[in-house]
């Protein structure tokens, strides 16, 4: 497959689809809005699936299988805030909105993890099953280092103790639900996974299609609130995922993932958090400014990776796979 064809592929799969026509939703201001228990809902049902298939995939492959491909998530998830921080300092954002976005672009995005899972499955290309446990792993370590950084540009003066901090980081809405599945799905194995397919697999791509249909709509929404920041934060939420991504391709082609596994491990890498991440800024960075960090993950990068940058990304597995 061509990266043309992929991209082709790519654009024209139901969720994509989907998510397009809620972007064009919101920019010619239709009226339809999701409830808010609905989105919640569906939220709570994306990331508990996708815990439990995970969970249900380690039982299969074995502990053995999974820890070095997670300590390769941890690691690339605490280093991306790291040179994310001096390259929005250098386009002269304040430390503690440079901390924010740079702990929601080393944070994971589950929408995305979902999008580069459609985009393989349509393609016919084979990956590892447990890659859901990167997901579960890799969200935490980026707010972590970004709340420390922009603990240190605030002098210590972040408001909320380090515990507050931890508890957010580890145990918020997100990291919660997926790690409870991927437990839950371990603990019961291919059994489990046999009781509840007709609820966590059986539906599971047209409840993505409709949770891509209300980001669609947020994604559009969100785009005004880039204005203030010039054309610098757009830039950056359009080329640091491919900086983020050839990392992700590397290491994953060192830790032994096949090509597919290293296109989920370079997604994640280059995917930005928009719930976790925000939840934990508002409670330790309170003076950090939402619209900056929100509007380039949900405005450019999200949109930015599922249409064009998963196959890209896909290219840049096999690239490496290849040398």
């Amino acid at each position: 497959m061509t990266l043309l064809e992929a991209v082709q592929a790519n654009l024209l799969s139901p969720a994509i689809l989907f998510f397009m026509l809620g972007v064009i939703g919101a920019l010619v201001k239709t009226d339809l809005k999701f409830p808010e228990p609905l989105y919640a809902a569906l939220t709570i049902y994306l990331l508990v699936a996708i815990g439990f298939k995970g969970g249900t995939a380690v039982a299969e492959a074995g502990l053995a299988a999974v820890w070095l491909p997670a300590l390769g998530g941890l690691a690339l998830g605490a280093l991306i805030p790291l040179w994310c921080y001096p390259i929005l300092r250098w386009g002269k954002l304040s430390g503690v909105d440079a901390a924010s976005i740079a702990a929601h672009y080393g944070s994971v995005s589950a929408v995305t993890f979902l999008a580069v899972s459609n985009f393989l499955k349509a393609s016919g290309i084979e990956y590892e099953g447990h890659m859901a446990a990167l997901l579960a792993v890799m969200e935490s370590p980026a707010i972590i280092v970004g709340i420390l950084l922009g603990r240190r540009a605030m002098g210590g003066t972040a408001t909320g103790g380090l515990g507050s901090v931890l508890h957010e980081a580890l145990l918020g809405r997100s990291v919660y639900l997926l790690l409870g599945g991927l437990v839950a799905g371990y603990l019961s194995g291919p059994a489990g996974y046999a009781a509840t397919k007709p609820f966590f697999v059986d539906p599971f791509q047209g409840i993505v299609a409709l949770f891509l249909l209300e980001m669609g709509f947020v994604a559009g929404r969100r785009a005004g609130d880039l204005k203030a920041t010039g054309p610098f934060l757009i830039a950056f939420g359009l080329f640091m995922p491919v900086v983020n991504a050839a990392a992700g391709a590397y290491a994953g082609t060192c830790l032994g993932l096949s090509p597919g596994g290293t296109t989920i491990f370079a997604t994640l890498a280059a995917s930005a958090s928009y719930i976790a991440a925000p939840a934990a800024m508002r409670l330790s960075m309170p003076d950090a400014k939402p619209a900056l960090s929100l509007g380039a993950a949900l405005a450019v990068t999200f949109p930015f990776n599922v249409t064009l940058g998963i196959p890209l990304y896909y290219e840049m597995a096999q690239f490496f796979h290849a040398c």
